[in-house]
């Protein structure tokens, strides 16, 4: 390669990773449950608690723990993101039809739900990237169903919640009631 088309590939590669990391979790596409396209940017300026989510888990009667933080935050800004994932004993294995008729009729749940999607490995979502990747300040691997990250209204990733933190134990809702009251 001759210097001059070297240092215009490398160029090219500063400003391509560049843009990626200034990319927000706002920018990110998504799909709600319906598969309608879209991104986070409507929750911009919301403090928000993103969770992966399984229908038939042992963890699953947490949605009606979500569903209770979420009513009782939301006027105050924070809004629960439920992302449906198949990636841990195949306990979301239906269609997101299904899991949407599942949740409401079995938890009530209002908050946003999502398509389904993967949150580790090559087919990793790139919002799990954000959240888990390398450049996250909580990197690793989803361990299980309902792990939990708190975005600040900045969008931030202020927490990390792993499966066994119940969405309305004290500290998940200390976590939350800061980051409401940070303006």
């Amino acid at each position: 390669m001759r210097p001059l088309q070297l240092i215009s590939t490398l160029l090219f590669l500063s400003a391509m990773t560049s843009a990626i990391r200034a990319q927000s979790l706002y920018d990110i596409p998504v799909k709600d449950i319906d598969g309608k396209a879209g991104t986070l940017a409507p929750y911009r300026g919301q403090v928000l608690l993103v969770v992966n989510v399984a229908s038939a888990c042992g963890y699953t009667p947490q949605y009606e723990g979500l569903q209770a933080i979420y009513e009782k935050f939301q006027k105050g800004g924070l809004t629960v993101l439920g992302f449906p994932c198949n990636q841990f004993g195949g306990q979301e294995s239906g269609t997101n039809a299904e899991i949407k008729e599942f949740c409401s009729a079995k938890f009530h749940v209002t908050f946003p739900m999502f398509d389904k999607i993967a949150v580790n490995g090559a087919q990793r979502h790139p919002l799990y990237a954000a959240l888990a990747g390398k450049t996250s300040p909580f990197p690793g691997d989803i361990t299980w169903n309902f792990n939990k990250f708190l975005v600040g209204r900045d969008g931030k990733i202020l927490q990390r919640f792993g499966s066994g933190a119940k969405p309305d134990s004290p500290e998940v809702i200390k976590a939350i009631e800061a980051a409401l009251a940070a303006k």
